[in-house]
C-alpha cells in the first residue's frame, strides 16, 4: 500500500513538472522541409523578367492537414522583414484545421538575411513574387496537393508579393505555366504604380489592413483597389479601426510599440516611369532607400479585435474558394 503511494505521489510529481501537452487537432499530420530552386534579382530584373540572377535554394515547410484524403489545396505564406515568426505559424496551424495545406517560405535564410526591417536594400521589393511562383512550382508537382487549388497569403513585405504576384506581367514571366487560385495579402505597401497594375490573372484578391497602420499605410491602397474593381476584378480592401502594423500576431504588444530604426516608405509615392525603373515621383529619379520621403521608427503590435475578425474573414473565404475535405 505504502509503495503504491509513494508511485502514485512519483508520477503526480512528474506530471506536474511536464507542460500541458497541445490539443493535437492544432498539430499537422505530417511535415515536409522542401527545396526551393530560385533566384536573387534586383527589382528591374524582376520587374522585366531577367533570369540573369543569383541561383540560390530557399527552403519551404509543407504542413500537411490530418485526416485529409486526396489532393489537397494549399496556401503559400509569404513572411515579411523580419523573417518567418509564430505568428505565421499559427496561420499554418489554421489553415491545417480546416484541411488545406501550408507552405511556409522562408526568402531569408539561404540569402544570408535575418531581417530587412532597418535596411531594405538587402533584398528587392518584389524577388519574394518569384519564390512564391517557385513555391507553387513545387507544391503543383506534389503528389499530395492541388495544384490548381493553392493561394498566395503574405504579410507587409511578403504581402506586398502576394498582392503583385496577381499581375498578368509576373505570372507569365515567372509561373511557369501555373497561376495563384486566390491572394490575400496583409498590410501590403500600394506606394508603388506598376505599368499593367490592373491586368491580372483573374484570382479573386483579399487585403487586410489596420488603419492605425504608421509602417505600411492603407491610403495608397484605396484607390488602387478602386480601380482594380473598377476593371472588373473581383478585389476587396478590408480595413480595421485601431489596427496596428502585424496586427494578427499574438507575439506582438498591445499597444503597438516603436520599432527602432525600421525603414517606412510610407510618404513615398512611386511610379514604374519605364519597365523595371522605379521612380521617386517628387524626384523624377530612381527610388533608392536613402531618398528623403523615408521614415523611422513605425510601430508594430498586436490587436485581439482584428485578429479575430480577420481569422474568421479568411477562413470563411478559404473554405468558400477550396471547399477543403
Amino acid at each position: 500500500m505504502i509503495r503504491t503511494l509513494l508511485i502514485a505521489s512519483a508520477l503526480a510529481c512528474i506530471t506536474a513538472g511536464r507542460p500541458a501537452i497541445a490539443d493535437t487537432k492544432d498539430l499537422p499530420a505530417r511535415i515536409e522541409v522542401r527545396p526551393i530552386e530560385t533566384l536573387t534579382l534586383t527589382d528591374q530584373q524582376a520587374l522585366t523578367g531577367d533570369r540573369n540572377g543569383k541561383p540560390v535554394m530557399i527552403a519551404g515547410e509543407l504542413r500537411l492537414p490530418q485526416g485529409a484524403a486526396g489532393k489537397l489545396p494549399a496556401v503559400v505564406l509569404l513572411h515579411g522583414s523580419g523573417g518567418i515568426n509564430g505568428g505565421h505559424q499559427l496561420w499554418a496551424s489554421q489553415l491545417n484545421q480546416i484541411g488545406v495545406a501550408a507552405l511556409l517560405v522562408d526568402s531569408f535564410s539561404m540569402r544570408g538575411i535575418v531581417s530587412t526591417s532597418t535596411n531594405q536594400s538587402l533584398l528587392g521589393r518584389y524577388n519574394m513574387i518569384i519564390d512564391a511562383y517557385r513555391g507553387l512550382a513545387m507544391l503543383a508537382a506534389h503528389p499530395r496537393i492541388d495544384g490548381r487549388r493553392v493561394a498566395v497569403m503574405g504579410f507587409s513585405r511578403g504581402g506586398q508579393s502576394a498582392l503583385y504576384s496577381s499581375l498578368k506581367r509576373f505570372q507569365q514571366a515567372w509561373g511557369e505555366g501555373n497561376q495563384f487560385a486566390a491572394h490575400i495579402p496583409f498590410y501590403a505597401s500600394c506606394s508603388a504604380t506598376l505599368i499593367g497594375d490592373t491586368e491580372l490573372t483573374g484570382a479573386p484578391i483579399r487585403q487586410h489592413h489596420g488603419q492605425a497602420d504608421d509602417y505600411v499605410t492603407v491610403a495608397p491602397c484605396r484607390p488602387y483597389f478602386q480601380r482594380l474593381r473598377s476593371a472588373g476584378h473581383d478585389a476587396e480592401l478590408i480595413e480595421y479601426p485601431d489596427a496596428p502594423h502585424s496586427y494578427d500576431n499574438p507575439l506582438g504588444t498591445t499597444p503597438a510599440r516603436l520599432s527602432k530604426g525600421s525603414e517606412s516608405t510610407r510618404e513615398c509615392t512611386l511610379r514604374e516611369e519605364s519597365p523595371g525603373i522605379i521612380i521617386n515621383t517628387a524626384t523624377g529619379q530612381r527610388f533608392t532607400y536613402k531618398d528623403d520621403c523615408i521614415r523611422r521608427d513605425p510601430h508594430v503590435g498586436y490587436h485581439e479585435g482584428a485578429a479575430n475578425a480577420t481569422r474568421k474573414s479568411v477562413t470563411a473565404f478559404v473554405q468558400t474558394l477550396f471547399k477543403p475535405e
